[in-house]
């Protein structure tokens, strides 16, 4: 004999049915609502921004990959679009494969903007994210694809 109640049986099977994995990549989204990603490993380098449900990207010239560069060009395009960088700020940085010098750069920028403004920190890796564009990189947020260790970057050899 079933002595259940029906409500409590129901519940019980949608928490058997429960999808963690929507549930965190919904959470995720929700997180992060403004955002910068960083695309800089040695070829086709870009910065990306979703500010208040725009989003803009920039692309560096070619001559002018050096680091010193794209300081100043990250920090102009910031400026340009008022963004302001706080807790609720994430930076999101493409971890390679790429350029040693170029991706390790760019590692330090977004781990020297972690420590002196508090923003989130993530990254990614570049076969996860073939086109730069904003439809794509929320898709490698809502899928998860993003991490909080950068303790790992991949070079090209």
């Amino acid at each position: 004999m079933d002595i259940t109640p029906k409500s409590l049986k129901s519940y019980l099977f949608d928490a058997i049915n429960f999808d963690w994995f929507t549930s965190k990549a919904i959470i995720r989204i929700q997180m992060i609502s403004n955002f910068l990603i960083i695309s800089c490993i040695g070829k086709d380098d870009k910065l990306g921004l979703r500010i208040n449900k725009d989003f803009f990207i920039h692309r560096f010239e070619k001559q002018k990959k050096r680091s010193n560069f794209i300081v100043s060009e990250l920090l102009d395009f910031l400026k340009a679009h008022n963004v302001i960088l706080d807790q609720k700020f994430t930076v999101i940085i493409n971890q390679g494969p790429g350029s040693f010098s170029v991706t390790r750069a760019s590692l330090a920028i977004a781990k020297g903007l972690h420590l002196s403004k508090k923003v989130q920190l993530f990254g990614y890796k570049s076969d996860d994210l073939k086109h730069f564009n904003q439809e794509n990189i929320e898709k490698l947020i809502s899928k998860d694809l993003i991490e909080k260790k950068l303790i790992k970057p991949i070079y090209l050899s």
